[in-house]
């Protein structure tokens, strides 16, 4: 008899994350129990053509939920043999096992060699096997489902996790890999968090604090307005009236009667700089003088010195 292929595998974004948070919170490699159920959906038969054959209905597994044990070989010996008396509804909670899961740091994302004999015992047992819903025909689904966890090689600043999930084929003694669809995440789902109201008030918080804050907040803007305002006013001087918003006129039709002003301009900034260059050179040539006045000094002491 042939496997029933998987077409992709749900799974919550809540569930997800609470595996990856026991994996990471472990101290060493662990592995568990997948349990869910197995939906066969009809694909949509409407189409302008009638001469199209209609697609076969798709086959998806979902979890709802994960069992994870303290350490290795909790269900299964070292060859891989699974112990059917670890499996039975009572230590299952009566809960529908579809397959089981491993998380391993620093390791290539495929199975080895005993987690393949894991699953192909595991997928043997007959009384594991689980009825699919909406099926129109009695089928039943082997716990076949393998979820791998691994880390990174290489060392990484961000805590990072990679995960892949794997259909065993009992016929052909291989793994597929199957697509794995997160339900509520993306544009589809926005809507279950749009919709949100809360059940209970928000507390009510002292404001106190928030208002030192806002005082504190007020005084730093003060003082950065006035220093803006001072700066403006040193630009203001040596612009010479011109404010920013005339250069604006210096583009159409009435630039002419702009050009002179900021010609004007230009000529006293001009004039500014030159009576500042000449400044600076008045000073240096003090300078200069003050140098040569104390060398002459020093050049005098140490003469006297030596005659002494």
């Amino acid at each position: 008899m042939d496997d029933l292929i998987l077409q992709k595998i749900a799974i919550s974004g809540p569930t997800l994350a609470s595996m990856i948070q026991r994996l990471n919170s472990s101290s060493a490699d662990l592995d568990g129990l997948l349990f869910g159920h197995l939906t066969s959906i009809a694909p949509s038969t409407l189409s302008d053509d009638s001469s199209l054959t209609p697609p076969d209905s798709q086959l998806v597994a979902t979890i709802s939920g994960f069992l994870s044990f303290p350490s290795l070989l909790s269900f299964y010996d070292s060859h891989g043999r699974v112990d059917p008396s670890q499996l039975t509804h009572t230590h299952l909670n009566n809960q529908s096992l579809i397959g089981w899961f491993s998380s391993r740091r620093k390791t290539p994302l495929r199975p080895s060699m005993r987690e393949s004999s894991v699953t192909r015992s595991l997928s043997s047992i007959p009384n594991l096997s689980i009825p699919i819903e909406n099926s129109n025909y009695d089928s039943i689904f082997s716990p076949s489902i393998f979820l791998l966890f691994t880390t990174p090689l290489q060392d990484q600043f961000i805590q990072t996790n990679q995960y892949r999930a794997f259909q065993f084929q009992s016929s052909k003694l291989r793994f597929n890999p199957v697509s794995i669809d997160i339900v509520n995440i993306g544009p589809a789902f926005r809507g279950h968090y749009g919709s949100f109201s809360p059940s209970s008030a928000l507390p009510f918080l002292k404001c106190g604090s928030l208002t030192a804050m806002n005082e504190d907040r007020n005084d730093e803007n003060l003082m950065l307005m006035k220093q803006a305002a001072k700066d403006q006013s040193q630009l203001d001087m040596c612009a010479e009236g011109m404010q920013i918003g005339r250069l604006s006129q210096l583009i159409g039709p009435e630039a002419v009667n702009y050009t002179a002003g900021l010609e004007d301009l230009y000529e006293k900034m001009l004039s500014k700089i030159e009576s500042l260059a000449r400044l600076v050179e008045t000073s240096s040539a003090k300078v200069l003088e003050q140098e040569n006045h104390n060398r002459k000094l020093r050049h005098k002491v140490a003469r006297s010195t030596v005659a002494e």
